[in-house]
């Protein structure tokens, strides 16, 4: 008998699609811009000391521009100590161009852009819902960004889960 034509046929049943989950992608949510650190170890006198006329006569001639759409993080790798208000100069001055400017490391600035990308999403879009944040990504997805996730979700969602639909780790499921 031709397996084709049996009325005994099974059929299969993709348990996934039906399964009601909703993927969250957090690599959606990567910024394209470039990232920069700007180190203001390079204003420095000596590497110690920073000279406030200099500065502000930096700060009036350098081409701003060049940041346009990049994100920046202000750092200083020297061992001194620079006054607040420096930074917030440069901050000042890199606004109008930059897409985020962050103090920190080039992982402080990834955390912050991710922060900023989840603090967007519509929690109302997940309410009830049994969701699974995907764990494998081409970009690079701070933890800080699953932590993030987590925390926003719990309190909306009827469950929380990491991986793929097919092969997760359940993280979360509200009690009935």
């Amino acid at each position: 008998m031709d397996p084709s034509t049996s009325q005994d046929k099974e059929l299969i049943i993709n348990r996934v699609a039906n399964s009601g989950l909703i993927t969250l992608d957090l690599e959606t949510l990567y910024h394209p811009g470039e990232r920069v650190l700007y180190d203001i170890k390079q204003h420095l006198y000596q590497e110690l000391v920073l000279r406030e006329k200099e500065f502000r006569d930096f700060l009036k001639t350098h081409d701003w521009q060049q940041y346009s759409g990049k994100n920046v993080a202000i750092t200083c790798t020297a061992d001194a100590i620079v006054p607040s208000w420096a930074y917030m100069l440069l901050a000042a001055y890199l606004a109008p161009y930059a897409n985020m400017v962050v103090f920190g490391t080039l992982e402080d600035l990834e955390d912050a852009l991710f922060r900023d990308a989840l603090a967007k999403i519509s929690l109302e879009d997940y309410r009830n819902a049994k969701v699974v944040i995907k764990g494998c990504s081409k970009y690079p997805v701070p933890v800080s960004a699953y932590v993030e996730i987590t925390r926003r979700l719990q309190p909306v969602v009827a469950s929380l889960m990491y991986g793929e639909p097919c092969s997760n780790v359940p993280i979360y499921k509200r009690k009935k």
